[in-house]
């Protein structure tokens, strides 16, 4: 009864979570974020503002996780999905199809994301997602959480590094879209194959 219990708050919490990113996305599109309010947020999802801060810590966070929304459990279950390709392939192919592969609801969010500064930064913070869940992955792939738990740290700070380079405002403030991200994506991950595929060896 206590377990029932337990994965029906867990089913209300991801509800309320769902409904709080989907109302900020469609208040942001319709009205421009900067006109957004995370009450405007919370009284849209039919949750008491204080419940808003118990799932996001700003307007940004709660918009820009509609669209990154469950992609670091997507990336890590492509991984596990591929126990016997090389570690570090199965990770950059990952993460190339899951950054690079948005679907038409998120395009022109995307959009918007990248050309405003503080969305730009709540989207590149949001790569560190990948981290726990990867960690989990490599801890059973690898056998040694503390390897697992480096390799993840780093694999989240070279997204971060990609998604930076291929978003970055230019000295008039302009927002210039560079190159390909799948291409970003794995020249920032390369450095860490030797890393990975070592790891994988080993165990």
């Amino acid at each position: 009864m206590t377990t029932r219990r337990a994965g029906l708050r867990e089913q209300k919490k991801q509800a309320t979570r769902e409904a709080l990113r989907v109302a900020a996305l469609r208040l942001a599109m319709a009205h421009g974020p900067e006109n957004v309010r995370v009450d405007d947020i919370a009284e849209a999802a039919g949750v008491a503002p204080r419940t808003y801060n118990n799932y996001f810590a700003s307007r940004e966070q709660a918009i820009v996780a509609a669209v990154t929304a469950d992609r670091e459990a997507r990336v890590a279950a492509a991984v596990a999905g591929r126990p016997a390709a090389p570690l570090a392939e199965a990770i950059a192919d990952a993460i190339a199809t899951e950054y690079t592969e948005p679907s038409e609801d998120t395009r022109d969010a995307l959009l918007m994301i990248t050309t405003r500064p503080a969305l730009r930064q709540a989207y590149l913070d949001a790569a560190t997602a990948i981290e726990a869940p990867l960690s989990d992955v490599l801890t059973e792939r690898l056998g040694d959480p503390d390897t697992a738990r480096v390799l993840a740290a780093s694999v989240a700070a070279a997204v971060r590094i990609a998604l930076d380079r291929w978003v970055r405002p230019t000295g008039s403030g302009l927002v210039v879209v560079r190159d390909s991200l799948a291409d970003h994506l794995r020249t920032a991950l390369a450095p860490l194959a030797p890393a990975l595929d070592a790891a994988d060896e080993r165990r």
